[in-house]
């Protein structure tokens, strides 16, 4: 199943490295770029690890600054709670986690507002539509594996790179609800109340790609979200739609029985609600990875970049796997026979053909919904 994400990703993201390669220059990191690299070029300034002189200058680079900061990771998504405890433990390097619940929009405001501080976040994980909104604030850096990423999965230049990917879904407790097998089964008597939405999709990526789905099934398209927009209203009308944010917690309380979220996060939830149900519905397929940058502010650039190291190593890929996400080199490690190949084989199928909008949809649909979205909450 990884091999069609990246089949039906691919197509949508071909163009994006040529759209990008003119959105912003390389960035040198601000005023304080950092410690130098063995090479005496600022860390901050660093495209490689070969600019610090190789791997092992590049971990006593980082580990002379001791610290990352990262932002808007919630430790039960894509298992990053373990991939934070095995990077900090396999450097010896502290993590500052902040805003583990935030929007990829709240990662950039984050950015802005501690700009020049030692509390401003290094790295970013992004949705596709925030990532393509703010380039200028990426630094360019090509880990060791970069021969090995899909050239539709990364900017030429190494500004930024897709990390994991999955499928919309709809998760279900089969217990509280009637079965559910497309979208417009949310519209039926059994979901009062019950049907929550990860985020607000005019800041959230899973938000953003579960109204997208939502219009696909509704007759819409990439180009077209306004179906989706209606869904939404219609559900909120019929008294189904419920504007909490789902988290773990809340689902194992009952309070959000049916959560609109990616695979690899609602088949995470059935750890603990056996009868927690996942669902790729099949006429709306949408598939989407995402983005991994590098801030050009980063208080601590030589941390910024070994972690990059470490998240696009077989060890970092297996990790986000081992969460149920599909990771971006995953076929490259497959043929390599370095792949977890149990958890890769355990990926949930998939039927009918996956969507993903390109740059250009995505920047049309989170056009409409900024003008349109208040409708539906407001």
């Amino acid at each position: 199943m990884t091999r069609r994400l990246h089949q039906f990703i691919g197509a949508g993201l071909a163009g994006s490295a040529l759209i990008l390669a003119g959105c912003a220059a390389p960035q040198d990191g601000g005023d304080d770029e950092g410690a130098t690299t063995g090479g005496a070029v600022p860390a901050a300034q660093a495209t490689s690890a070969e600019d610090f002189g190789g791997m092992e200058a590049l971990i006593a680079a980082a580990q002379e600054e001791g610290t990352l900061n990262v932002i808007a990771l919630p430790p039960d998504w894509a298992n990053y709670g373990e991939i934070i405890e095995t990077f900090a433990a396999k450097y010896d390097i502290e993590v500052n986690s902040a805003q583990p619940d935030a929007s990829s929009q709240e990662e950039i405001n984050a950015a802005d507002q501690l700009r020049g501080t030692d509390r401003a976040p290094d790295v970013f994980d992004l949705g596709q539509a925030v990532a393509l909104a703010n380039t200028d604030m990426f630094a360019p850096y090509k880990v060791e594996t970069w021969d090995t990423i899909p050239d539709e999965f990364k900017a030429p230049d190494g500004l930024w790179v897709n990390d994991y990917g999955g499928f919309m879904s709809i998760g279900y407790d089969s217990a509280k609800v009637p079965e559910v097998t497309a979208v417009d089964d949310l519209l039926g008597e059994g979901f009062r109340g019950m049907v929550a939405l990860n985020g607000d999709p005019t800041q959230a990526g899973a938000a953003f790609s579960g109204v997208m789905m939502a219009a696909i099934a509704r007759g819409g398209s990439a180009d077209d979200i306004a179906p989706g927009v209606q869904f939404f209203q219609e559900l909120n009308d019929a008294g189904n739609f419920l504007p909490v944010d789902p988290t773990p917690a809340t689902v194992e309380s009952g309070q959000t029985p049916v959560v609109i979220d990616w695979d690899y996060l609602n088949a995470a939830l059935a750890k603990n609600i056996p009868t927690w149900t996942v669902v790729v519905p099949e006429n709306a397929a949408v598939a989407g990875y995402y983005f991994q940058a590098i801030n050009a502010d980063a208080p601590h650039p030589a941390a910024a970049r070994l972690w990059q190291e470490f998240l696009y190593s077989d060890e970092g890929q297996n990790l986000w796997l081992k969460g149920g996400a599909r990771p971006v080199r995953a076929e490259a490690m497959a043929e390599a026979g370095t792949i977890d190949q149990e958890l890769f084989d355990a990926l949930p199928p998939v039927v009918g053909d996956p969507v993903i909008p390109t740059p250009e949809q995505t920047e049309t649909a989170a056009a409409y919904l900024a003008e349109n979205w208040s409708m539906v909450v407001g």
